[in-house]
């Protein structure tokens, strides 16, 4: 690969197979022959095909060993008072989220989930186990000036690939990827709207909570990142570069590189979709192998979500990150699993289908 080249080819996928197809009609089939009335499950019933066709085997087997990667990095323009708090606190929370004590943590072990975190691109210094990928120390602020280099993006983006093979090496069966960061909802917002053709003030949101002044600022620098990105909308590599960071880079690759392993993944909200729109740039087909754990509060996550034509399983109101959403949802996506495996057949239970002479409207 050459330095300063933004050709995407410096960086490429194996193409993506689709889930299994024949598993996903058996496994319809097998929801067709289940004791209940067809469809009463809604999306319980889809969610378990889903699993089925990208296990290819029915019925499906449950999780054994799902597991959180949380990509940590601070953002140079979170200095402009896009956040309601300060880059230190990044540094903070990789620490808390290694000790145990961050909402992910609780929430994964509540669904049987381990939790990794990895230090891309924080401001400060962190633990030697976190910071075996790091690619820099901040970057850079998208308003002004370009998130990385040319060579820390392929980096960055190699370094996700890495982690996804080195998680599905180990078992993983299902991956959830998270983020912490102050300002990273700017730059996420910026791929999200430069991707949709949105204006900024349709897609910005509070991201942590900043008032309506620091709203303002955050509109502002988004348009100005997005003038900087525009001509790069249709170079992934180039994107990351110009208006993302390490964190999204590393998130792309790792979501993608789930896709090429034809491992599952449950999607966060608004920061790890962004990083799955530029995913799905890099390895066409990838988001086959995606499920949508939770809407965000974030405007911009809805945009993403029609965008990538993903529904979530569950609508909370959340908006914290760090895989919080997406491992509340995997006890549901373990329930459809759970029903289309244990629940009896009609034929197994003795219960009679419904008399196909019978009045469509009976009772």
């Amino acid at each position: 690969m050459t330095s300063g080249s933004d050709s995407p080819a410096d960086v490429e996928f194996p193409r993506v197979d689709l889930p299994d197809l024949e598993a996903r009609v058996a496994a319809e089939e097998r929801q067709r022959d289940l004791t209940k009335p067809a469809r009463s499950l809604g999306r319980l019933e889809e969610l378990g095909c889903w699993v089925a066709a990208c296990q290819g085997e029915v019925p499906p087997h449950p999780f054994r060993r799902p597991r959180v990667v949380v990509f940590a990095g601070d953002h140079g323009v979170a200095r402009n008072g896009v956040s309601a708090y300060p880059p230190e606190v990044t540094a903070q929370m990789v620490a808390n989220l290694s000790a145990g004590g961050a909402a992910v943590n609780v929430l994964a072990a509540a669904a049987g989930a381990g939790v990794r975190v990895v230090d891309m691109a924080v401001e400060g210094d962190t633990s030697p186990e976190v910071s075996e990928f790091k690619i820099r120390h901040s970057s850079g602020s998208i308003d002004r000036e370009d998130a990385l280099t040319h060579d820390e993006t392929v980096r960055a983006i190699e370094a996700g690939r890495a982690l996804a093979d080195r998680e599905v090496d180990e078992g993983a069966d299902l991956l959830v990827a998270g983020d912490m960061g102050i300002g990273n909802t700017t730059p996420a917002t910026v791929l999200i709207a430069i991707l949709t053709s949105t204006e900024p003030v349709a897609a910005v949101g509070r991201g942590t909570g900043v008032d309506d002044a620091g709203w303002m600022r955050k509109v502002t620098a988004i348009r100005d990142a997005m003038w900087r990105a525009r001509p790069h909308v249709r170079n992934p590599v180039a994107l990351l570069r110009t208006a993302g960071g390490a964190d999204f880079a590393a998130m792309a690759g790792f979501l993608a590189q789930a896709a090429v392993r034809r491992t599952p993944v449950i999607l966060d909200g608004v920061v790890v979709t962004a990083a799955a729109m530029v995913a799905e740039e890099l390895a066409p087909g990838a988001a086959r192998w995606w499920v949508s754990g939770h809407r965000s509060a974030e405007p911009a996550h809805t945009i993403a979500l029609r965008h990538l034509r993903l529904e979530p399983i569950v609508d909370l109101g959340m908006r914290l990150g760090e895989g919080s959403g997406a491992v509340t949802a995997l006890p549901v996506l373990q329930g459809a699993v759970a029903i289309l495996a244990q629940m009896a057949t009609f034929s197994e239970a003795g219960v009679s289908t419904r008399d196909e002479s019978a009045p469509a409207n009976a009772d």
